[in-house]
């Protein structure tokens, strides 16, 4: 396998962070140049600080050529925020031999001409594609929790959601809701039933189940720590827990970070890693469906570079067989 030589754009917050500590130990990737307007010049590290010995990257203040014939990357990624992305696209000419994966929330409308990223809805889509939209935190772990029923025809009523994340889902600048003394030993709710993340999640449930047209009822939570997310959801349900388990073990087979466990689930499981762990019960006549993931990594970074691997033809796990940090 040849060097896969990338670019990221707006390499100085969370995501491009979480973007570097995975690719500079990605086995067939180069890290050609980390573009940041506000940091030019400096070391990444001096930013990043916890990648101080691994990389002598230093930010760059101009992105680099990427037309037809003059590109010196195969690949890039946008990580400068929401809104961010149309622009870049706009106002750079960019090959269509170049991948471009978007880490924003701008072409994941299915109208658009990216490729919505979810590996485990549309993994041979991907491996087609060179315009890929990475999708949302919320969305994915959310979306992960659901599939397999949408699948099946068994989205038949509404859906309800009680979801928590950790403050790095907010982003890198500082806000009142992200600082430490309003967000330590505290909990709030926020876009209760009007997240952003719900019209991709009712794109890609509608994609494998047509009919449905039921509520989904989602309340988001801030949580007091830094990443990971619990996602709980419930619809109704009439077969019995082993009959569930069954349906999601096969949905999942073949598909690397998406497991199932008997046992009840915790965050610190998957912090740091691209898995996503899913845990089921049946209440009288309700499935709830636990499911968590890192926001920065699965939900964001991590997911990333699956489709990285995807679009270049690597196993999807590579680079990516991370270790949780569970105490």
């Amino acid at each position: 396998m040849e060097t896969i030589n990338v670019g990221i754009i707006g390499g100085a917050g969370y995501t491009g962070g979480e973007l570097l500590r995975i690719l500079i130990n990605h086995p067939f990737v180069n890290v050609a140049f980390v573009y940041s307007n506000s940091q030019a010049g400096k070391p990444v590290w001096s930013t990043h600080t916890d990648l101080l010995g691994d990389t002598d990257l230093t930010f760059s203040g101009e992105v680099p050529s990427l037309k037809d014939g003059e590109a010196t990357v195969d690949a890039i990624f946008l990580c400068s925020g929401h809104g961010a992305s149309v622009t870049f696209m706009a106002e750079n000419e960019v090959s269509d031999d170049v991948a471009v994966i978007d880490l924003s929330a701008d072409f994941r409308d299915e109208h658009d001409d990216f490729v919505y990223g979810l590996p485990e809805l549309q993994r041979e889509r991907i491996q087609e594609a060179m315009r890929i939209a990475n999708p949302g935190c919320f969305a994915t772990s959310i979306q992960l929790a659901l599939l397999p029923l949408a699948k099946a025809g068994k989205l038949t009523d509404a859906v309800q959601v009680s979801a928590i994340t950790g403050s790095t889902g907010a982003g890198q600048a500082l806000v009142p809701t992200t600082g430490f003394t309003w967000r330590n030993n505290n909990v709030s709710i926020y876009k209760a039933f009007t997240h952003q993340h719900l019209a991709e999640i009712r794109q890609s449930l509608t994609q494998l189940e047509p009919d449905f047209n039921h509520a989904i009822n989602f309340v988001p939570y801030r949580g007091d720590y830094t990443r990971g997310i619990m996602a709980n959801v419930y619809t109704s349900f009439t077969g019995t827990l082993e009959e569930a388990k069954e349906l999601y073990k096969t949905y999942y087979a073949g598909h690397p970070f998406t497991h199932i466990s008997d046992a009840p689930i915790d965050v610190k499981q998957v912090v740091n890693t691209n898995k996503c762990l899913l845990h089921l019960e049946v209440h009288e006549g309700q499935l709830l469906i636990t499911s968590i993931i890192d926001n920065l990594t699965k939900g964001a970074s991590g997911q990333a570079v699956q489709n990285l691997n995807l679009v270049f033809g690597l196993p999807e796990d590579t680079g990516l067989r991370l270790k949780s940090v569970a105490f």
